[in-house]
């Protein structure tokens, strides 16, 4: 118990409210929900593993690129990331700005998501693409929990009609997403290859969630 000699109630009153201020400041964050993202390169897995700790009961966010691709489609552009590659990257990244806003609001005590903020910027250095400073600001202000990194695998990767690298292309992919996390301060976790469930496992002891 701490006991304070105030002069008059003022000062006591004024006290009381900066006590209090820190309190919330150190307790609030524990009553957000962790924000772990899976990461990595086109057709490393990343959805099958999303879909699997969604089987098991955890809260996830999907990817938001194919959501984009098609409602372009249906606005009249078959491919937006070819048509205008910086409104497509622009867009994901208000797509996951908004997914970061709203995890943050849920009541679960961790939420995953199928790439992170950093991926845009990743994306773009690949494709030696400008962006302007509010990129950089904002994967700055809304920072992850933990980022999982899964590599590209020959053996599982396929390419559709929303995919457009091929797995070279996919390796060089991977190779600017772990430097961009790492130019924002994360320390990376390697998800060893193996079965979806093998690969859900090793994430979910390493959060002790199983």
């Amino acid at each position: 118990m701490l006991f304070f000699k105030c002069k008059d109630t003022l000062n006591f009153t004024f006290l009381c409210l900066i006590i209090n201020h820190e309190f919330y400041c150190k307790n609030i964050a524990n009553l957000n929900p962790k924000k772990i993202v899976i990461a990595g390169g086109p057709g490393t897995g990343k959805t099958s593993i999303i879909n699997h700790l969604k089987s098991k009961g955890f809260l996830c966010y999907d990817e938001v690129s194919r959501e984009i691709t098609l409602q372009a489609r249906k606005d009249g552009i078959d491919q937006l990331f070819l048509t205008d590659p910086f409104l497509f990257s622009e867009k994901l990244l208000e797509g996951r700005t908004q997914q970061f806003k709203n995890a943050a609001k849920e009541k679960e005590s961790i939420v995953f998501l199928d790439r992170g903020l950093p991926d845009v910027l990743a994306y773009m250095d690949y494709t030696d693409e400008k962006y302007p400073k509010h990129f950089i600001e904002t994967c700055n202000i809304y920072k992850y929990d933990a980022i999982f990194v899964v590599a590209p695998w020959k053996d599982i990767f396929v390419s559709d009609n929303e995919r457009y690298e091929n797995f070279e292309q996919a390796i060089e992919i991977h190779d600017h997403l772990i430097k961009t996390y790492k130019r924002f301060g994360y320390q990376l976790i390697d998800v060893p290859i193996g079965s979806v469930k093998k690969r859900a496992d090793f994430i979910l002891e390493f959060l002790n969630l199983q």
